[in-house]
Protein backbone atom coordinates (compact mmCIF):
# COMPACT_ATOMS: atom_id res chain seq x y z
CA UNK A 1 0.00 0.00 0.00
CA UNK A 2 1.37 3.52 -0.85
CA UNK A 3 0.34 6.92 0.48
CA UNK A 4 -0.29 9.57 -2.47
CA UNK A 5 -0.78 13.21 -1.95
CA UNK A 6 -1.86 15.36 -4.02
CA UNK A 7 -1.79 19.03 -3.76
CA UNK A 8 -3.11 22.13 -6.02
CA UNK A 9 -3.46 25.87 -5.99
CA UNK A 10 -5.48 28.23 -8.25
CA UNK A 11 -3.23 30.44 -8.99
CA UNK A 12 0.85 31.34 -10.19
CA UNK A 13 1.06 33.82 -7.00
CA UNK A 14 -0.56 30.89 -4.95
CA UNK A 15 1.83 28.77 -2.37
CA UNK A 16 1.74 24.90 -2.42
CA UNK A 17 3.60 25.37 1.13
CA UNK A 18 0.98 24.55 3.26
CA UNK A 19 -0.52 21.33 1.39
CA UNK A 20 3.12 19.46 0.92
CA UNK A 21 4.10 20.13 4.80
CA UNK A 22 0.30 19.05 5.85
CA UNK A 23 0.70 15.91 3.30
CA UNK A 24 4.27 14.80 4.84
CA UNK A 25 3.31 15.24 8.16
CA UNK A 26 0.22 12.96 7.26
CA UNK A 27 2.24 10.04 6.15
CA UNK A 28 2.11 10.74 2.05
CA UNK A 29 5.09 8.67 0.59
CA UNK A 30 4.58 10.50 -2.75
CA UNK A 31 3.41 14.22 -3.48
CA UNK A 32 1.92 15.05 -6.88
CA UNK A 33 1.04 18.84 -7.07
CA UNK A 34 0.01 21.72 -9.76
CA UNK A 35 -0.62 25.15 -10.21
CA UNK A 36 -3.97 25.40 -12.49
CA UNK A 37 -7.42 26.96 -11.40
CA UNK A 38 -10.31 24.91 -10.78
CA UNK A 39 -11.87 25.93 -13.69
CA UNK A 40 -9.59 24.25 -15.87
CA UNK A 41 -10.29 20.51 -16.17
CA UNK A 42 -7.09 19.15 -17.52
CA UNK A 43 -5.22 18.51 -14.39
CA UNK A 44 -1.79 16.62 -15.76
CA UNK A 45 -0.46 15.74 -12.39
CA UNK A 46 -3.71 14.29 -11.06
CA UNK A 47 -4.66 12.36 -13.66
CA UNK A 48 -0.66 11.14 -13.29
CA UNK A 49 -1.70 10.24 -9.77
CA UNK A 50 -4.77 8.62 -10.43
CA UNK A 51 -3.37 6.33 -13.05
CA UNK A 52 -0.61 5.15 -11.13
CA UNK A 53 -2.87 4.22 -7.77
CA UNK A 54 -3.22 0.70 -7.13
CA UNK A 55 -5.66 -1.38 -5.46
CA UNK A 56 -5.63 -0.43 -1.66
CA UNK A 57 -3.54 2.56 -2.41
CA UNK A 58 -4.69 5.63 0.02
CA UNK A 59 -5.23 9.29 -1.94
CA UNK A 60 -5.45 12.05 0.39
CA UNK A 61 -5.93 15.80 0.55
CA UNK A 62 -5.58 18.95 2.48
CA UNK A 63 -9.22 19.43 1.58
CA UNK A 64 -12.06 18.14 -0.85
CA UNK A 65 -12.39 21.00 -2.95
CA UNK A 66 -8.56 20.29 -4.16
CA UNK A 67 -10.19 17.67 -6.46
CA UNK A 68 -13.43 19.64 -7.94
CA UNK A 69 -13.79 20.97 -10.72
CA UNK A 70 -15.94 24.08 -11.31
CA UNK A 71 -18.10 24.10 -14.14
CA UNK A 72 -20.23 27.60 -14.74
CA UNK A 73 -24.26 26.86 -16.12
CA UNK A 74 -24.98 28.51 -19.07
CA UNK A 75 -28.15 31.07 -18.81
Amino acid sequence: MTVHGYARVSTIGQSLDCQLATLKVAGCERILAEKVTGKNAQRPRLQQLLGSVMPGDVVMVTKLDRLATFRRKNG
